[in-house]
């Protein structure tokens, strides 16, 4: 039973009718293809929107969690009780003689070829990272020796009553896979990036050099959550688990990948649950061989 349908006549005043969805598959807004239904999905188009929104669930003490593109996120198979806030359509980039304004739910392989296009280099490293922006700053996203914090000059966040403000870089604290952003509950809004003037080509050879690497390497032909473990301090999650014979195992459909030991990946028509199981025994075991804890990457939400 849905218990806050009877809040899309509100939601109305406040969204267009056809960016509310009711009991919304969350399989379909995940890179893990996997989760239960959330009782209402809604996608703003405007900055505006997103914060009314978010003001109204406060003022209303609804349930509710924003989320860029699903890359990072699993949903439990009873899905989600309240409103998912997906930002996906808050998507515009705008160039400024060597800066890049995007917005929150921009994709970052979108950021990276308008920065192409435009012969801005410095964020090369980003051309593959599956997600968005917002969630990149969020992360600190990283990947071939690059990260957020060396592009971010600032961005514009809202806190959990709705509130705007502007953080400049030292004031996100980036670190690894950690931020202000998401220490305190933050949404972000708006990212300036700052880059620099480049040949194109070399741009252009340095992402396609990236692109292959990362096709070589990953298992880019399931659906996964990307790297599923933090890196633990001195090591290498992948190798642990790797070294821990754990390379290929599965619990259902989930399964820890042939190709690069740090995913688990969808194999076939994984349920949430066996997804977890597969973290848990993997987790068990490298504590138990290398007496080293990893922490899950991907956020979990939702009920079972």
């Amino acid at each position: 039973m849905n218990h806050y349908s009877h809040l899309v006549p509100k939601l109305q005043e406040i969204l267009k009718k056809e960016d509310i969805l009711l009991d919304e598959s969350m399989k379909k807004h995940t890179y893990f293809k996997i989760g239960g239904p959330a009782d209402i999905l809604v996608t703003p188009r405007t900055k505006e929107e997103l914060i009314e929104t978010v003001k109204f669930c406060v003022k209303s003490e609804i349930p509710y969690y924003i989320i860029g593109n699903g890359s990072n996120l699993l949903v439990r198979d009873g899905g989600f009780r309240g409103i998912i806030i997906k930002l996906s359509k808050l998507d515009d980039v705008i160039v400024e003689e060597d800066k890049i304004i995007a917005m929150g739910g921009a994709q970052l392989k979108d950021v990276s070829n308008c920065a192409l296009e435009h012969s801005l280099t410095g964020f090369e490293f980003a051309c593959g990272i599956p997600g968005s922006i917002g969630g990149a700053v969020t992360m600190n996203a990283g990947a071939y020796d690059g990260e957020m914090v060396n592009v971010i000059e600032h961005a514009l966040v809202m806190d959990k009553e709705g509130n705007v403000l502007t953080l400049r870089n030292g004031e996100l604290e980036l670190g690894y896979r950690t931020s202000a952003v998401m220490k305190k509950g933050y949404v972000v809004l708006q990212v300036t990036l700052q880059l620099k003037s480049g040949e194109k080509s070399k741009i252009k050879n340095r992402i396609d050099e990236l692109t292959k690497r990362r096709e070589e390497k990953q298992p880019l032909e399931y659906p996964s959550a990307g790297s599923t473990f933090k890196r633990p301090e001195g090591y290498f999650a992948g190798k642990l688990i790797q070294d821990s014979g754990l390379k290929g195992r599965a619990i259902g459909g989930a399964a820890v990948s042939e190709k690069h030991s740090g995913f688990i990946i969808n194999r076939n028509n994984a349920t949430a649950k066996e997804i977890l199981e597969l973290i848990n025994f993997v987790q068990k075991t490298v504590l138990d061989n290398f007496s080293v804890e990893l922490q899950p990457e991907v956020r979990i939400i939702g009920e079972d």
